[in-house]
């Protein structure tokens, strides 16, 4: 019914209303009490509701006592990291990838790793609309896992799979993936923007109903993106995107919503022929081996994901733009920050870079965000126009400031103890730590040469000449 706005005589003495102007009021006697007003039928038909809607109980956060988040180790100590610390019961835990980059293999592996050191989990429900119970079959005997803690569904009803799930009541659910899957009860095909929010919705009520960890697996568009609608990852609680490197050895595992933990850490695997294995000492997987062998543009930063430091390599290649407009290109650094960083550098170092083409690239395959790269991405870039090696031996830290300043970095000790394992004599940083914090850096890290520089200037003069310390 369509919301109407009439014309009312409302006594202005009690209040009653009268669809006419009359000289005295019905209700009250009062003589000339009334004045023309407008009614929203709408609204009175809203404010009649809910003064008859009971309202509902409210409680204190404060009195709310006995609640306990128990977290279940997976096995996988990589994956705990990524999701805070283990898998909490009844959460909704979305996976996304690459296709072929490993996202049913390494949530095989990770069911059977719950099971065995799970007493209380015990048999996992597996539901495909892509594979067939043979090929799942293979892939679990090809990863060693325990046959008897899977089930398998081949369907993609939604309501089907949620009354197979209630009736069997599995401790774990895999849904493999969300965009094969469809709802009766709407009339829009699988992978459907309305089809994804309703099936997600639905896995959630199942999660949180019945206590039961459910992992969804999710396409992703050709951007990188989550495909189907963005209200998709409001959804679920934990959103986690498996990476590869492009050579196929080494995936990295982060998380982009966790309502659980943090979404800075992240979880470094290897892809071998029995599944995935843990990667223990991650800066080595980033690093060449001969720390020695260094050539123009190259040169080693630290940077920290959540609690875990890389020591990464960073490499650039300046070159003479041969047409058309100067080219910046990027592997895992941030392109708009390489223009900021290029732009300082012409500006402040008297650096002719606007005929110049520049490539970088982090090794590896890293994405880092990290602001103490700076440095090392303005070192290398000047190091490969001047066509002048960079010490392998040196790690640079520091933050670039528009001015050309060096600005401090966080967590300073826990990349110092990273660069000292690996086998790095000097460390260039920022010159903005007290005396005191001289000395007890210098007494801390024996086996580091510190040098310290206040401006990109400085660190040019420093690095360059550090063979004749």
């Amino acid at each position: 019914m369509s919301s109407k706005i009439k014309t009312i005589f409302e006594c202005q003495n009690c209040g009653a209303q009268f669809p006419k102007w009359s000289g005295r009021c019905l209700e009250c006697g009062g003589w000339g009490t009334l004045v023309e007003s407008l009614s929203d039928e709408k609204k009175n038909n809203e404010k009649n509701i809910i003064d008859k809607i009971a309202s509902v109980e409210v409680v204190n956060l404060e009195n709310i006592s006995g609640l306990v988040s128990d977290r279940f180790k997976t096995g996988v100590s990589e994956l705990d990291r990524v999701l805070g610390g283990g898998l909490i019961q009844g959460s909704l835990i979305l996976l996304s990838g690459e296709p072929g980059v490993g996202k049913s293999t390494l949530l095989a592996q990770i069911s059977d790793s719950i099971v065995k050191h799970n007493k209380t989990f015990s048999k996992v429900l597996y539901v495909s609309g892509e594979e067939s119970a043979g090929q799942v079959k293979l892939r679990l005997e090809r990863l060693k896992c325990n046959l008897k803690s899977f089930d398998f569904v081949s369907e993609t009803n939604l309501e089907k799979i949620i009354a197979t799930a209630i009736k069997n009541k599995p401790d774990l659910l895999i849904a493999d993936s969300i965009q094969t899957i469809y709802s009766a009860l709407l009339p829009s095909e699988a992978g459907g923007v309305s089809q994804i929010r309703a099936i997600a919705v639905k896995f959630m009520e199942l999660a949180k109903k019945y206590n039961i960890p459910v992992f969804l697996i999710g396409h992703i568009t050709k951007d990188g993106q989550v495909a189907g609608p963005k209200s998709l990852e409001h959804i679920v609680d934990v959103v986690l995107s498996l990476e590869n490197d492009g050579r196929g050895a080494y995936s990295v595992l982060r998380s982009s919503k966790n309502r659980f933990g943090s979404v800075n850490e992240i979880g470094v695997l290897e892809m071998t022929s029995f599944g995935f294995e843990e990667v223990k000492n991650t800066s080595s997987v980033f690093l060449d081996n001969d720390l020695s062998h260094s050539f123009p543009g190259s040169i080693f930063s630290c940077v920290v994901e959540g609690n875990r430091p890389f020591l990464i390599n960073v490499q650039a290649l300046v070159s003479r733009t041969v047409f058309g407009y100067p080219q910046r290109k990027s592997s895992g650094f941030d392109l708009n920050r390489l223009q900021v960083l290029a732009a300082v550098i012409s500006k402040k170092q008297k650096l002719d870079l606007m005929n110049q083409d520049i490539i970088l690239n982090i090794v590896g395959g890293l994405r880092a965000s990290d602001p103490a790269l700076d440095l090392a991405v303005c070192l290398s870039i000047i190091s490969s126009f001047l066509n002048q090696e960079i010490l392998g031996k040196t790690a640079v830290l520091g933050e670039l400031g528009l001015g050309g300043e060096l600005r401090p970095v966080s967590y300073l000790d826990m990349r110092l103890r990273e660069i000292e394992k690996m086998g790095f004599t000097d460390v260039l940083l920022p010159n903005s730590l007290s005396e005191s914090e001289k000395e007890r850096m210098k007494n801390n890290f024996k086996k580091l040469e510190f040098i310290f520089s206040r401006n990109l200037s400085e660190a040019i003069k420093s690095v360059f000449n550090i063979k004749e310390k």
